[in-house]
C-alpha cells in the first residue's frame, strides 16, 4: 500500500471544485481529487493540474487511501441527494476522527441532520458556506464553516490560507458555530445578496426610466459611488456592466431579457424568517421581485391592458441622484439589520453561539456582498456585543436619520412616476414600523378576538395576562387555548 501523501481531498470537479482545488494546492497543500465521471479527473490532471501536487483517483477507495490522517474530504457536488449518497459511500471507508466537509450550497436543516448522522459513526462533519463564485474559489473565497467543533483545528490552517483576506490582512474565514450554523449564515448572506441586487436594480430603473439617463451617465454615477460609502463588489460590477459594449458596439445590458432566475437560497432565507417570526421584509420583496420578473409574457400583455396615471420627472436631476444615493445606503442598512435579526433568532432557536462581528469580518472580502460598509457592522458589535438591532447602534442610527429626507423623496417620486420600488419602500416601511412605539396591532388583536376568541393583552395590565371580550353579546366565555405573540 502506498504512503498517504495528500493533506486534503476534494470530490467534484465542476467549476467551483476545480478552482478551489487549484487554490488549495497553490497554498502548499498537496491534494487528492475524485469525480464520479473519471474522465474529468484525467482531463484535469493532464490540464490545469499538470506538474502540480495533485493525486488523481479513479475510485473512492483509492482516493481515501491517498489522504493523511485524520482524513479531510471536501464535497463540492450538487446540493441534496448527491451529498447524502456520497456520505453513505464514504462512511464505510473512513476511520474515527476523519472529517467530511460539504462546501456546497446545502440547506441548513440538511446539515444539522448530516452532522448528527456522521458524528454517530465516529466521524466529524463540517457544512461550510463558500462565497465568491469561480474567481473567489481560485483566488480566495469567503468561507463560513460550521458543524463538529472538533474538526476546526484540523481544517483551520488550510481554510484560513485559501480564503480571502480583508484590507487589514484578516482571514475571511472563521468558525461559525455548531451543526448547521455555517450553512445558515451562508444562506443569510445569499438572502442579503438578493436584497442588495434588487435595491441596485430599483435605483437603475429610476435613473433609466425616471430620469432618462443613458448607460454612460449611469456608469459615471456608479463609478463615483464606488469610491465612497457605497464601495462594494456589487456597485463595482454594476458600474462595469453599464459601461460594457460588445464587438458590434451594442450596450449589452439593454439586450438582456428582464426575467430573473434564482436557485432558491433567497427563498430559504425568507422561509427561515417566517419560521422564526422575523420581519425579513426587504429580502422577501427581493425574492418576489424575481418571481414577478419571471412572468414576462403576462406583464407584456398587462402593459397593453392596464394604464396607470403616471407623471414625468420635472425636478433637479443632479439633486435627485443624490437622493438616490441616500436611499440606497439607508435601505442597505435596513437589509443587513433584518439579516442580523434573523441570525439572532436562529441562534436562539438552534442554540448556536454566533459571533456577529466576526461574521461581518468574514463577509468583508471574497464574497458577493463584500463592501466597505461591513467594517461598520464589525465596529458596531465591538461597541456592543449584545446589540439587538443595527438601527439602534450610534453610527447606523445617525447614518439612516441623516438620509431619511432623501429616502422619502425617492419613494414619493417613484410612486408619481409609476416605477415599482418594492425593496426601497419596504425598507422604509420597516424602518418606520421599528421606530414606532405603537402600531395598529391593537385593532388586529380586537379583530382576532371578535371572530375567534383569541384573547388579547391590555396596556393597563401586566404582560402575559390575557382577556376576552364578548363583542356581540351572543358569545360565551370559552376562548382559544393558546395566546402567542
Amino acid at each position: 500500500m502506498s504512503t498517504p501523501q495528500s493533506d486534503i481531498g476534494l470530490i467534484g470537479l465542476a467549476v467551483m471544485g476545480e478552482n478551489l482545488a487549484l487554490n488549495i494546492e497553490s497554498k502548499g497543500f498537496p491534494i487528492s481529487v475524485f469525480n464520479r465521471t473519471t474522465s474529468k479527473v484525467d482531463a484535469f490532471m493532464n490540464g490545469r493540474a499538470k506538474g502540480k501536487k495533485f493525486v488523481g483517483a479513479h475510485t473512492l477507495p483509492e482516493f481515501v487511501t491517498s489522504l493523511k490522517l485524520p482524513r479531510k474530504i471536501i464535497l463540492l457536488v450538487k446540493a441534496g441527494k448527491a451529498v447524502d449518497e456520497l456520505i453513505d459511500q464514504l462512511v464505510p471507508l473512513l476511520s474515527s476522527g476523519d472529517i467530511i466537509i460539504d462546501g456546497g450550497n446545502s440547506h441548513f436543516p440538511d446539515t444539522i441532520r448530516r452532522t448528527q448522522y456522521v458524528e454517530s459513526k465516529g466521524l466529524l462533519y463540517v457544512g461550510s458556506g463558500v462565497s465568491g463564485g469561480e474567481e473567489g474559489a481560485l483566488k480566495g473565497p469567503a468561507m463560513m464553516p460550521g458543524g463538529s467543533p472538533a474538526a476546526w483545528p484540523h481544517i483551520k490552517p488550510i481554510f484560513q490560507s485559501i480564503c480571502a483576506k480583508t484590507p487589514e490582512g484578516d482571514p475571511c474565514c472563521d468558525w461559525i458555530g455548531e451543526n448547521g450554523a455555517g450553512h445558515f449564515v451562508k444562506m443569510v448572506h445569499n438572502g442579503i445578496e438578493y436584497g442588495d441586487m434588487q435595491l441596485i436594480c430599483e435605483i437603475y430603473d429610476l435613473m433609466k426610466r425616471g430620469l432618462g439617463m443613458t448607460n454612460a451617465e449611469m456608469h459615471a454615477v456608479f463609478a463615483e459611488w464606488n469610491t465612497g460609502e457605497l464601495d462594494s463588489y456589487l456597485i463595482e460590477i454594476t458600474r462595469d456592466i453599464l459601461g460594457y459594449k460588445d464587438e458590434a458596439g451594442n450596450e449589452v445590458v439593454d439586450l438582456i431579457l428582464d426575467a430573473a432566475g434564482q436557485k432558491g437560497t433567497g427563498k430559504w432565507t425568507v422561509v427561515a424568517a417566517l419560521d422564526d417570526g422575523m420581519p425579513l421584509t426587504l429580502i422577501g420583496e427581493a425574492v418576489f421581485a424575481r418571481c414577478l420578473s419571471a412572468v414576462k409574457e403576462e406583464r407584456v400583455a398587462a402593459a397593453q391592458e392596464i394604464k396607470g396615471k403616471v407623471t414625468t420627472f420635472k425636478g433637479d436631476k443632479a439633486k435627485f441622484v443624490k437622493d438616490l444615493q441616500a436611499a440606497l445606503y439607508a435601505a442597505k442598512i435596513v437589509s443587513y439589520a433584518q439579516g442580523y435579526q434573523l441570525m439572532r433568532a436562529a441562534a436562539k432557536t438552534y442554540k448556536w453561539n454566533l459571533n456577529y462581528g466576526g461574521i461581518a469580518l468574514v463577509w468583508r472580502g471574497g464574497c458577493i456582498i463584500r463592501s466597505v460598509f461591513l467594517g461598520e457592522i464589525k465596529k458596531a458589535f465591538k461597541r456592543n456585543p449584545g446589540l439587538v438591532n443595527l438601527l439602534v447602534d450610534k453610527y447606523f442610527k445617525k447614518t439612516v436619520s441623516s438620509r431619511q429626507a432623501g429616502w422619502r423623496r425617492v419613494i414619493i417620486q417613484a410612486t408619481k412616476l409609476g416605477i415599482p420600488v418594492p425593496c426601497l419602500s419596504s425598507a422604509l416601511a420597516y424602518f418606520d414600523g421599528y421606530r414606532s412605539d405603537r402600531l395598529p396591532a391593537n385593532l388586529l388583536q380586537a379583530q382576532r378576538d371578535y371572530f375567534g376568541a383569541h384573547t388579547y393583552e391590555r396596556v393597563d395590565k401586566p404582560r402575559g395576562e390575557v382577556f376576552h371580550t364578548n363583542w356581540t353579546g351572543r358569545g360565551g366565555t370559552t376562548t382559544a387555548r393558546t395566546y402567542t405573540v
